[in-house]
């Protein structure tokens, strides 16, 4: 058969099927199509780590796979939802069932193409050119993403859907996920209800939820996904966003409910169980905390999508468990990975709890009080030091609590506290590391009450027209507390009253390095991995 295109012999292809015959039937096809490089891979585990490393043109994935419970769906959403496949690569699903309800599922997947067993290369040949000449179509939205212009191409994708040109469906899908990842919430708001208006479906009312949650609208976002869910229980991303909602809220019980349906609708999801996992554990379940996490540990340690925090809350279980042998297998693990990155300030976080909690198993208690001390210090005084860092210098004093009284204990809960109270949310995952601890928890919790205290005081000050009162306050606690909050707060009211503060840009700049200070950017450490799979530890 004749090449497609000219360019198909530069191209690379991943075949990815658990039987033997059928994948070596589909590598021998798009040979035959002219593609000159093609590699197989036969689980979706391997999969996903080929993937994570390399970039290809063409994927050729089978929907089913013998011994999984993972399918190519899970793994194409789970690839799209991390940005983990080039939006220039395409991506093909072959399967046996021609069910529209699989055919719709992979419609809302924005698949590049959907083959039905048995096919004929001429059915191939045809899928694939399609969706070449798609790519090819909008490659000025895919050569700015690769540039991470993503300005200029969600500018490209505007303009494509306000004038209905080909593919403006897709753009516009692309367009609204950009925009979000820009933060402009009202543009990707006004977008996903354009998509809507033209066209219902389910990803765009999402989108709408999303932009909600983005902007800060809690509530409007809950109604949203409630309603969503309501008219489309299976539909595993609105799940995914009602858990945030619910974390945000503080309601760790519900998350964990919430991203339990997720991960059932996707048995194998990586990203899913590790959430499942960190919620069961945040939520005292630590039966099932434990026994997913070890799962994800023995699927993923190789993938991108496995985050270490993971190896850290197993190690903390162990622990609690006496179970050396754990301990150790977790805390070797973390070792390989720090390894690899040697200059990772978190991974050595993590490896400074192992030694610490090994220490505390052989009974070697002033050795874990020093190195305690030491990563309390260290910790402090990095950039980087974030809830998720908080919560775990916590844990392991909290543990060191019970061999040895600390007099230094409760000065470190009261700064951890109104550093890190920012929110329902994390005082929650505070007061779960507490391990039932009252006096912590209470201190915790109180911490919180004065955060928002503050901030009250602060509004009324601006409500009563002594705006310059209340920037004041919140610069001066936020300086005492190092709480984001106050800070970010602080920001907000002085832009809101500018005209009305004389001494305006000497304010700001005094704003600004605080913020640069004790405030993550966004974007930066922030969002480099997502704690708990996306959960609040580290957004």
């Amino acid at each position: 058969m004749a090449m497609m295109d000219s360019d198909i012999q530069n191209a690379c292809a991943l075949v990815i099927d658990s039987n033997a015959t059928s994948r070596s039937l589909m590598a021998s096809q798009l040979r035959d199509l002219g593609v000159a490089q093609v590699r197989q891979a036969t689980r979706i585990n391997d999969a996903r780590v080929i993937l994570e490393h390399k970039a290809y043109d063409i994927v050729l994935c089978d929907y089913h796979f013998d011994g999984s419970e993972m399918s190519g769906q899970d793994l194409l959403d789970e690839l799209r939802r991390e940005h983990l496949l080039p939006y220039s690569t395409v991506f093909v699903m072959v399967t046996g069932e021609a069910s529209y309800s699989k055919v719709a599922e992979a419609a809302e997947a924005a698949l590049d193409a959907y083959l039905v067993k048995p096919y004929t290369m001429a059915s191939l040949s045809d899928r694939l050119a399609n969706a070449r000449h798609r790519k090819r179509v909008l490659k000025d939205i895919f050569e700015a993403i690769e540039r991470q212009d993503f300005e200029a191409a969600a500018g490209h994708c505007l303009k494509r859907f306000e004038a209905r040109g080909q593919f403006w469906l897709y753009a516009a899908r692309i367009g609204a996920e950009l925009l979000l990842r820009l933060n402009r919430f009202d543009d990707a708001r006004q977008l996903y209800d354009a998509i809507i208006a033209a066209k219902t479906v389910p990803w765009a009312r999402l989108g709408v939820a999303r932009t909600e949650l983005g902007s800060g609208n809690v509530a409007a976002a809950r109604r949203t996904l409630e309603t969503l869910i309501g008219d489309i229980p299976d539909h595993a991303d609105s799940h995914d966003v009602m858990g945030r909602v619910q974390m945000d809220l503080g309601e760790i019980e519900g998350a964990l409910a919430t991203y339990r349906t997720a991960a059932r609708l996707t048995p194998g999801c990586l990203l899913r169980a590790q959430r499942c996992g960190c919620l069961a554990f945040y939520a005292g379940q630590r039966a099932e905390a434990l026994k997913q996490l070890e799962q994800t540990m023995a699927q993923g340690l190789r993938s991108k999508l496995f985050d270490m925090l993971t190896l850290a809350l197993i190690g903390l279980m162990r622990f609690d468990n006496r179970d050396s042998k754990g301990l150790k297998y977790a805390a070797d693990a973390m070792t390989s990975e720090l390894e690899r990155h040697p200059n990772s300030k978190r991974l050595q976080r993590f490896d400074g709890l192992f030694k610490c909690l090994r220490f505390m198993l052989e009974k070697r208690v002033a050795d874990a009080l020093e190195l305690a001390r030491e990563l309390t210090r260290l910790s402090s005084e990095q950039e980087d030091f974030d809830l998720e860092a908080a919560s775990l210098l916590l844990a392991l004093w909290v543990r060191l609590a019970t061999m040895i009284e600390l007099d230094e204990m409760d000065q470190l809960v009261t700064q951890l506290g109104l550093r890190f109270c920012t929110a329902k949310a994390a005082t929650e995952v505070l007061v779960a590391m507490s391990e039932g601890n009252e006096r912590v928890a209470e201190e915790l919790r109180s911490s919180h009450a004065k955060i928002f205290s503050i901030a009250e005081t602060a509004m009324r000050h601006s409500m009563r027209g002594s705006a310059r009162v209340g920037v004041a306050l919140l610069i001066q606690q936020g300086e005492v507390t190092r709480n984001a909050k106050l800070i970010d707060m602080a920001s907000l009211v002085l832009k809101r009253h500018t005209e009305k503060i004389e001494d305006a840009e000497e304010l700001t700049e005094t704003i600004q390095q605080l913020h640069a200070k004790y405030v993550l950017p966004l974007g930066g450490t922030a969002n480099r991995k997502r704690a708990a799979g996306g959960l609040a530890l580290r957004t």
